[in-house]
């Protein structure tokens, strides 16, 4: 055999050698995975919103207006006393004409039907009260409850509180993708290390996950309509806690 056939085989035996000791590469190698991941926080709600109502039936449309208008009066100035550090807003004024109830009886078809009679009237008003002063709460509409009656109870969080609980929802939602990724790698048998964060969707806003809404808040309803009296007893109430999340989609690409 001449040298440089000789040269030619060695070399080629070379070349196999270094190829079959060369590890061959994952063959999730280049894949890229959308993860979602979600933060959730907790809260103690630290701010009510009651909506308080005075109603008044009468046959006379202005002697019923006259009552709803010195009540909500009446009932602004005790929660003022009451709570000078809420926010009041009046609003939803109302007056309805009351019909007999009785069914209108049938007329001949070329009679023409005469127009329909009230016979009282229904006139009242909304006033909305946001406080935080939660602990005098129920003193406030015992208060208030001489006059106007509880149509609607809300609990949630300040603006503030919002604001200050935001960093820790989204440090929340970061650590479960970070979690994740490494479950995923683990199930792909890949090293979390190898995993490389290419976009973050916070609150699923892009095109993987639907929307909703985050946020859950404790809430009370209670009845409109209830008798007036001279002294309410205080209601009880629990202000309960806010559930705050936030979702985030990553698009995480596998070296």
């Amino acid at each position: 055999m001449s040298l440089s056939k000789i040269y030619l085989v060695a070399g080629l035996m070379l070349a196999t050698q270094v190829q079959a000791q060369t590890p061959a590469a994952p063959a999730t190698s280049g894949t890229t995975v959308i993860i979602p991941a979600t933060g959730e926080i907790r809260h103690p709600n630290d701010e009510a919103v009651v909506m308080f109502s005075v109603e008044e039936h009468d046959k006379d449309k202005n002697k019923a207006a006259e009552r709803v208008n010195r009540k909500m009066k009446e009932g602004v100035e005790i929660v003022r006393r009451a709570d000078p550090g809420a926010e009041l807003k009046t609003l939803g004024y109302f007056t309805y004409p009351v019909y007999p109830e009785e069914p209108p009886r049938p007329l001949p078809a070329d009679a023409t039907p005469a127009p329909r009679v009230p016979v009282a009237w229904r006139v009242g008003q909304y006033l909305e009260v946001k406080t935080g002063n939660l602990s005098a709460l129920a003193k406030t509409a015992a208060a208030a409850q001489k006059v106007l009656a509880i149509s609607n109870l809300q609990f949630g969080l300040k603006p503030a509180t919002l604001r200050k609980v935001d960093g820790q929802r989204i440090a929340e939602a970061y650590r479960n993708l970070n979690e994740r990724i490494a479950s995923i790698a683990g199930a792909m048998g890949r090293h979390p290390s190898e995993a490389v964060i290419d976009t973050i969707d916070f609150e699923g806003s892009g095109q993987y996950v639907g929307q909703g809404d985050h946020t859950e808040m404790h809430m009370a309803q209670m009845s409109a309509k209830r008798a007036m009296a001279d002294q309410a007893p205080e209601p009880s109430f629990e202000p309960g806690e806010t559930t705050l999340q936030m979702r985030l989609v990553g698009k995480v690409k596998f070296k």
